[in-house]
């Protein structure tokens, strides 16, 4: 089984990556938080910092873009395959109200000629590996019969399908039935996302599919680094491993990001998954939540280790 660390926008950035794999490893891709090409620019400075191969030594990493303009997909496309990349991932399944509004993400999905002409400039000319990150719809979970025969139309390296429709962004129980369809039909490889939380997670997919042979998971790591390491049968997570990733990670934002609010915003944003993974954490992640400066945040984060620990039940 293959292992993908998913985008997540402002969470998986470089600064995270590198410090995840510095310590627990074990992603097989890592992809990146999508990069929104406009008329008049590729790369926003973060986006192009996201991706700059110095960055990302050493990591197999996959930049994601997000746009419903297939010229603006082939430029953005073609600087990243100057900067070595081989593959580049089309964002179909963001389900913010904002980019849906757009067009984009999800909502490119209930536009399914558009869709199929944009594919078929792209891969027209595409001279690098493309795949795809889906939610199966806009509304209804049966809208993904006509969405996938237009994938099963073009040479998609992967298609890595997150069984819930936009409406439902991630909320109630994922559509495994579909997902089940969709497996058995496309013409493509596919890769499963969406409520990895528990190895057990992993486990019941794999006996339900035991031909799947990869999975992206996104929310589960943030709140469990150990993850995969403990799906590959090694040690779960360990107070120690968890603020050794949170001390390289604040020290690269120190590093990368100008400004202290800035700072703090990303180290709440941070702590927002794996607090819950730490006893009597409502009570630390008010705190984190209320602290203005960073030094009464570096306070909290330090009694945080000094009086508790993870919750075993968890892992």
């Amino acid at each position: 089984m293959k292992f993908y660390l998913a985008p997540m926008e402002g969470i998986t950035v470089f600064v995270y990556r590198n410090a995840y794999a510095s310590l627990f490893g074990g992603m097989d891709k890592y992809f990146t938080p999508f990069i929104m090409p406009n008329q008049k620019r590729i790369f926003r400075t973060r986006e192009l910092r996201d991706v700059l191969p110095e960055h990302n030594e050493g990591l197999c990493v996959v930049p994601q873009i997000l746009t419903k303009k297939a010229e603006e997909f082939r430029k953005t496309a073609e600087k990243l395959k100057e900067m070595g990349y081989q593959e580049v991932n089309l964002n179909l399944g963001c389900p913010s109200k904002t980019v849906v509004a757009k067009g984009k993400g999800s909502g490119f999905l209930k536009n399914l000629d558009d869709l199929d002409e944009f594919l078929n400039q792209i891969f027209d000319c595409a001279d690098l590996k493309i795949s795809v990150k889906t939610r199966i719809g806009m509304f209804d979970p049966e809208e993904f019969e006509e969405i996938l025969e237009v994938y099963n139309r073009y040479p998609l390296h992967e298609l890595i399908i997150h069984p819930r429709v936009q409406e439902e962004f991630y909320n109630g129980h994922v559509h495994m039935d579909v997902f089940e369809d969709a497996f058995q039909k496309s013409v493509n490889p596919v890769c499963y996302n969406g409520d990895i939380l528990l190895p057990d997670d992993v486990r019941n997919l794999s006996e339900r599919f035991p031909d799947l042979e990869a999975v992206m998971i996104g929310r589960g790591i943030l709140r469990n680094p150990a993850l995969v390491c403990q799906i590959r049968g090694g040690e779960k997570l360990t107070k120690e491993k968890l603020f050794a990733l949170h001390d390289m990670v604040y020290e690269g934002y120190r590093q990368y990001i100008s400004g202290e609010k800035n700072v703090l915003f990303k180290m709440k944003d941070f702590w927002s998954n794996p607090i819950q993974m730490m006893t009597n954490h409502k009570k630390y992640a008010k705190k984190i939540r209320k602290a203005q400066k960073l030094s009464d945040y570096e306070e909290i984060v330090d009694l945080l280790y000094e009086e508790q620990d993870i919750e075993k039940k968890l892992c």
